[in-house]
């Protein structure tokens, strides 16, 4: 199998489910088997339990900021971790994640991204927030800001920009100048327009301030589990969270910014 380029800048300085799952809440820690607090040791998060066939006992967790199934052999005394799969072909724990794991933490950072600092691109009534973290130098950024012109212009989509500065020694610099632009927007579309010819001149101070928003920025993107730009996060058509780290690939577009 040959392995892709990734599609994004990296910081220098992520079937349908049994229907019939019940899903509960994780139990006290005291309360856990003796193998469930093992892997808890090893940094497995559990959420919850969930029901499972043959005399498993399933559990919802997460490590990394990845959901992960855990099935607990009927005497408790040994777990399987990974994906069990029925005669039809269907993840049996997939909808306890979405309701333990995946629903839950999506719903947090979606939270924590609304009280962000945000560079808005596009009308307030679109159908389809994207936050996407964005830095002046990106490529990838540029690549996902170019791409997106039909479904923004269309006032389908709406980008809200988290800037970041960690590309080059001048992306916070020119992070700044955006955001302390008379008009953030066409600061940022003026980057993106020209940023092949460099972009937006680097702003020649930089207040405390915006020095304090792009360093809330670039931790709130760590906290996030992201690693390099433009990470999006946005909202499927279920209204379920989903995040892509790097530009989105062939049909995986429309995915993110919706039907044209």
């Amino acid at each position: 199998m040959s392995m892709a380029l990734p599609m994004g800048c990296a910081n220098s300085t992520p079937g349908q489910a049994d229907q019939g799952t019940d899903a509960k809440p994780a139990a006290s820690q005291q309360d856990q088997p003796a193998v469930i607090k093992a892997l808890e040791q090893q940094g497995l998060e559990i959420q919850g339990r969930f029901e499972a066939p043959s005399g498993l006992r399933g559990y919802a967790g997460s490590a990394g900021g990845r959901p992960i199934s855990v099935y607990l052999t009927s005497d408790g005394k040994y777990a399987l971790v990974g994906t069990l799969i029925d005669a039809q072909g269907n993840d049996v724990g997939a909808e306890a994640l979405r309701k333990l794991v995946s629903g839950p933490a999506g719903q947090k950072m979606w939270e924590q991204l609304e009280h962000s600092t945000v560079v808005v691109d596009g009308q307030a009534d679109a159908a389809r927030i994207i936050y996407t973290f964005t830095d002046p130098n990106c490529p990838y950024c540029n690549a996902f800001w170019r791409a997106s012109r039909p479904w923004v212009e269309a006032g389908k989509v709406q980008l809200r920009h988290v800037l970041v500065g960690i590309i080059k020694q001048d992306s916070p610099t020119k992070a700044a100048a955006i955001l302390q632009a008379s008009s953030p927007a066409q600061a940022l579309a003026y980057n993106e327009q020209h940023h092949d010819q460099g972009g937006i001149k680097p702003a020649a101070s930089v207040s405390p301030e915006v020095a304090k928003t792009l360093q809330q920025n670039l931790m709130l993107m760590t906290a996030l589990g992201f690693q390099g730009t433009p990470a999006i996060v946005f909202k499927d058509a279920q209204g379920q969270v989903q995040t892509r780290s790097g530009m989105p690939q062939g049909a995986d577009l429309e995915n993110v910014l919706g039907p044209k």
